[in-house]
């Protein structure tokens, strides 16, 4: 049997045992302290945290830094427990273990909707490709970086571990002073009583012998340092230059690499010509390679330096041969995206209530159709790998959202043991989804082969790294509602059609499981089956496609177009019913109070009602992703024919707040990063090629065009969810309703455009 079907043939338990894995005791995720890198000096307790002899504290960092600010966030959850200075948390890369494995990224995974009567409830649904990399990450603990997961996953085990090292010495320095437990008091990272006192250094090689017994995490009422705006740790070596990325890695020896991939999508080269490259000074080889990781197969050019890399890279005589299934055109897959959507069926992932008997007896039918292009992630830093093949062993330095795939993939490329690769992550110059993906390292490591043992860093060039991404897929999706006699909405359909994520990314994830699971994704149609509106007869489905142009996960996946498509309609309904869209939404949201108080305050904030300059307008939008409710406010004008957005009101329900300040920082980035996408965001693919090829054709915001943007937190103590995207998916909804007050026409396709003013 396969492992793919023995995986899927316990479907029918598999929500019960992921869930179950879920809510697990964190002490499962404790480990023992031998996974910690050994130090001399250095005790670890466990296998999170070592002490060293001077008292700081050395945390076992498993997530990628790549600007969301985790390489501070998790010290002070450390700090906090210890009540210790952040300053004397230091971090280190944590290895592979499945304790360090990311379980909150793959149990959110699960595709869940309302059940019926009962908004804000979930239930399962199973035998889905989600559930099959759930299942995947409980077996062999993934350790990956994604779906604004980070604090929300580390908010047990490393509190825990923390409170248990805390415990540990706190016993230690009771018996060495022949004192109860409860006499010692921790401040500053100093322990004290009696008159005594001594630093966690101190007791370090005695609490490694005791036993913590029970031990218990701070309640919020004690929190010193969770809440508070730390500064962030990573940015004083970034303001230096001394902080490292992918891109600024150097090895003694090192050679570089310039890819020249095919034009076409799906392409491949055919006859080479390398005598014009392989003259020029510096240049040393070409090595071919073919689609490794689910990438694109093409060329490498080895030089001395990047830059003489790169012109050889440029100097190949190439004749690329097209896809065997013909070129791809976005123009023909987006009418195709629309005929789907229109044509009904798919799967049903949301049904309440019965919309055909609420559409038979309508007084009225609101419809509408939606569509979102492609989108690329245009990461500031190019797709990059450092690799070195010698003696049986890998090195890779690489700024990767997923550190095992990158081992697992080096070593199949390379031909030897997992055990045998090591890698090292650096700093990321931004993730956005594009780093969830191993193709760039697959195809340093294959260059790094033909290198004679030498280290060599492979580098995109912008242009090689527009066209070669793995896309935020296409969309469209038909909207309909029925309006009864009493003037009141009382139905929803949506129907939705696009190619499905995970299956694409699951097979190039991990490449040793035979095939792609193909099954209902979640991550196509969510932001669309789990509206919180109390409407009472609601089905909600969507057509998975496969048109043949790479796909992956992009900055708040499918709620990205989702919560255009559903937000604006929503303002439509509200139109439609000649009710104003505030207290429209307010009065379907009866049944989801945490979702109305984001909204009310986000209302009150940005002073909905209230008059505005001469040419100005108020759009809003509300939705709930990665666990957090996020409402906006934009306040938009028309400039020259271009909307020009002033100020962004954003109110945000996140649970526990660990950092508030890099909370505000994840919103605007994610404001100004969406705005991009709303205004100016589209790859246009014709004859198979990509038509964007760096920033001139592929703008995002610059900094005279950024908006004000206020983040207002709504106060809570439940757990931690996510930060890094929720604030994404409103912007371009609101924005959309803003420019509807201006102009009076609705935008039902982004990006948004020139727009024409009444």
């Amino acid at each position: 049997m396969k492992r793919r079907h023995l995986l899927l043939s316990a479907a029918g338990i598999g929500g019960a045992l992921l869930v179950g894995w879920g809510v697990m005791p964190q002490r499962s995720r404790m480990g023992k302290g031998e996974l910690m890198l050994p130090k001399e000096g250095a005790v670890a307790l466990n296998g999170w945290l070592k002490i060293s002899a001077d008292g700081s504290v050395t945390l076992a960092m498993p997530r990628s830094e790549m600007g969301q600010g985790v390489h501070t966030a998790l010290p002070m959850l450390v700090a906090e427990e210890l009540d210790m200075p952040l300053a004397q948390v230091r971090i280190e890369p944590s290895s592979l273990d499945s304790i360090y494995g990311n379980v909150a990224m793959f149990v959110a995974s699960l595709p869940f909707h309302p059940k019926d009567g009962e908004p804000g409830q979930q239930t399962t649904v199973v035998k889905t490709s989600e559930w099959v990399v759930g299942k995947v990450a409980r077996e062999l603990g993934v350790v990956v970086t994604g779906g604004s997961s980070s604090v929300a996953d580390a908010w047990g085990p490393v509190r825990l571990a923390a409170a248990t090292a805390r415990a540990q010495l706190v016993a230690a320095a009771a018996a060495q002073w022949g004192v109860g437990a409860e006499q010692i008091t921790i401040s500053q990272g100093v322990l004290s009583a009696t008159g005594k006192s001594g630093h966690f250094g101190q007791f370090m090689a005695a609490a490694a012998g005791v036993s913590p017994g029970k031990v218990q995490v701070k309640g919020h009422k004690d929190f010193k340092l969770l809440g508070t705006s730390a500064p962030r740790s990573d940015v004083p070596d970034k303001v230096t230059g001394k902080a490292q990325f992918g891109i600024d890695v150097r090895v003694p020896g090192m050679v570089f690499a310039a890819v020249r991939l095919s034009p076409m999508l799906g392409g491949a080269p055919g006859v080479v010509d390398s005598g014009k490259a392989l003259a020029l000074p510096g240049v040393e080889r070409v090595v071919a390679f073919p689609a490794l990781g689910g990438g694109t197969a093409g060329l490498a050019v080895i030089g001395a330096s990047s830059w003489h890399a790169k012109q050889g890279a440029q100097a190949l005589e190439v004749q690329w041969q097209q896809r065997p299934l013909g070129a791809l055109d976005s123009t023909a897959i987006q009418a195709q995206l629309r005929d789907a959507a229109t044509q009904g069926g798919g799967f049903a992932f949301h049904s309440r209530g019965s919309v055909d008997d609420a559409e038979r007896s309508a007084a009225r039918t609101v419809e509408a159709l939606y569509s979102a292009p492609y989108l690329a992630h245009a990461t500031m830093e190019p797709m990059n790998c450092t690799a070195q093949v010698k003696d049986g062993k890998v090195i890779v330095w690489a700024p990767t959202q997923v550190p095992q795939m990158a081992r697992d993939i080096a070593a199949q490329v390379a031909g030897v043991p997992k055990e045998a690769v090591t890698v090292n992550v650096t700093l990321l110059g931004g993730g956005f989804g594009r780093r969830l993906e191993v193709d760039f390292v697959a195809q340093a490591v294959r260059v790094a082969m033909e290198c004679q043992g030498r280290p060599v860093q492979l580098l995109y060039s912008r242009e090689e790294d527009m066209t070669h991404d793995f896309y935020r897929p296409a969309h469209a999706a038909l909207l309909r509602a029925s309006i009864d006699a009493s003037g009141a909405v009382s139905s929803l359909r949506i129907q939705s059609a696009g190619d499905a994520i995970t299956p694409r990314w699951f097979a190039r994830a991990f490449p040793l499981l035979a095939g792609p699971v193909d099954a209902p994704d979640k991550t196509t149609a969510e932001g669309l089956f789990d509206l919180p509106y109390s409407f009472a007869n609601q089905r909600m489905s969507h057509t998975a496609t496969q048109m043949g142009v790479p796909v992956g996960f992009w900055r708040s996946v499918g709620h990205s177009h989702n919560a255009f498509f559903s937000e604006a309609f929503v303002d439509e309904l509200a139109s439609a019913v000649q009710t104003d869209p505030l207290e429209f939404r307010r009065r379907a949201l009866t049944q989801a109070p945490r979702h109305l108080a984001v909204l009310n305050l986000a209302a009150d904030k940005a002073g909905w009602g209230k008059p505005l300059a001469a040419g100005r307008a108020r759009g809003l939008a509300l939705h709930e992703s990665f666990g957090s409710i996020v409402a906006q406010v934009v306040e938009v004008s028309i400039e020259n024919g271009l909307p020009r957005v002033h100020r962004v009101v954003c109110a945000i329900d996140c649970g526990s707040v660990v950092n508030p300040g890099i909370v505000a920082q994840q919103v605007e980035s994610s404001v100004v990063f969406g705005l991009s996408a709303a205004l100016y965001g589209r790859v246009d693919i014709q004859q198979g090629q990509v038509q964007q090829t760096n920033f001139p054709n592929y703008p995002v915001i610059n900094l005279a065009q950024a908006p004000v943007v206020l983040t207002h937190i709504v106060p809570s103590t439940a757990v931690p969810t996510g930060v890094g995207e929720p604030a994404l998916p409103p912007l371009a909804p609101a924005l959309a309703n803003a420019l509807y007050v201006l102009t009076g026409a609705r935008q039902r396709a982004l990006p948004l455009g020139k727009v024409a003013q009444t």
